[in-house]
């Protein structure tokens, strides 16, 4: 799927509004194929957001676990380091043109 979109459930602190409605953008983006909607596709755009949005909330709100929450600093530095690796084995396999 698309790799902008982060896990949200069982953080801590929890998703806020602000990340919950930015994973929904890059879903919405991603279905539609438009990165920015022209005018005549902007409010069918806008309420494919809110929609996708209001279901993400759900969901994260209906979701149980009994892990312990993750600590979003410890997720981020596991990425970065994940990246590193990945970035740094890209390159050396790149062949030179």
């Amino acid at each position: 799927m698309c790799r902008n979109i982060k896990t949200l459930f069982n953080f801590e602190p929890p998703a806020s509004e602000a990340e919950i409605r930015a994973a929904a953008l890059q879903f919405v983006r991603k279905l539609s194929g438009f990165n920015s909607p022209s005018k005549a596709n902007q409010a069918a755009f806008e309420r494919a957001v809110d929609g996708v949005a209001v279901a993400a909330r759900a969901l994260i709100d209906a979701l149980v676990t009994t892990a312990q929450p993750r600590d979003r600093e410890v997720e981020a530095a596991r990425a970065r380091e994940r990246a590193a690796l990945r970035f740094t084995v890209a390159r050396r396999t790149e062949r030179p043109t």
